[in-house]
C-alpha cells in the first residue's frame, strides 16, 4: 500500500487509494498511535542504556598543545629577531670602521699631495772633491772569437765580401 501526503489520489498498478478515505483514515491513525508508542518504548530503553554507559564513562582529558606551541613559536621569533638584530649591529659597525678607515686614508692621501717647496742647501761649507779611495779598473781585450758554426759562418761571409772589394 502507497500512502501519500497530499490531496491528490495515489495511483499504484491495478487500483487508486484516495487519502480521504475513512478506512485509510483509521489505519492511518493506528500505524501512527502504534509507531509513537513504539518510539516512547525504544526511548526509554535507549536513555536507560545510555544513562548506565555514561555512568561507566569518564571523560578523557583532552590536553592540546597549542599553548606549548605557541610558547615556542614565540621563543623561536623572539631568538631569530635578536640574532638578526647582531647582525644587524655587527654590520653597522663593520661599516663604521669601514669609513673611519676610508676617511683617515683619504686624509693622509690629502696631506701628501700639499705640494711643498724643497729645502733650501747649506751654502756654509764649500764643496771640496775629494780623491776616491777605490783602486782603478783593470781593462781587458774584449774576445769577439766566436764558436762553433757561427764562426764558419762568419768567416764564409768576410771571405766573399773580400773578394768582391777587389
Amino acid at each position: 500500500l502507497v500512502t501519500s501526503s497530499s490531496q491528490s489520489p495515489i495511483q499504484s498498478p491495478g487500483r487508486t487509494v484516495r487519502s480521504s478515505s475513512p478506512q485509510y483514515q483509521s489505519m492511518k491513525n493506528n500505524n501512527v498511535l502504534r509507531y509513537e508508542s513504539k518510539e516512547k518504548s525504544v526511548d526509554k530503553n535507549k536513555a536507560q542504556q545510555k544513562s548506565l554507559a555514561k555512568d561507566n564513562i569518564k571523560p578523557v582529558e583532552i590536553k592540546l598543545h597549542t599553548q606549548q606551541r605557541a610558547r615556542r613559536r614565540a621563543l623561536f621569533n623572539y631568538s631569530m629577531e635578536t640574532k638578526s638584530y647582531f647582525i644587524e649591529q655587527q654590520k653597522k659597525t663593520v661599516e663604521k670602521v669601514q669609513k673611519m678607515i676610508e676617511e683617515e686614508e683619504v686624509r693622509l692621501l690629502r696631506k701628501e699631495m700639499i705640494p711643498r717647496a724643497q729645502l733650501m742647501p747649506f751654502f756654509d761649507k764649500p764643496f771640496l772633491p775629494q780623491r776616491s779611495t777605490r783602486p782603478l779598473t783593470i781593462p781587458k781585450e774584449p774576445s769577439f772569437m766566436l764558436n762553433g758554426k757561427c764562426s764558419s759562418y762568419m768567416n764564409f761571409s768576410m771571405f766573399n765580401t773580400m773578394k768582391q772589394v777587389k
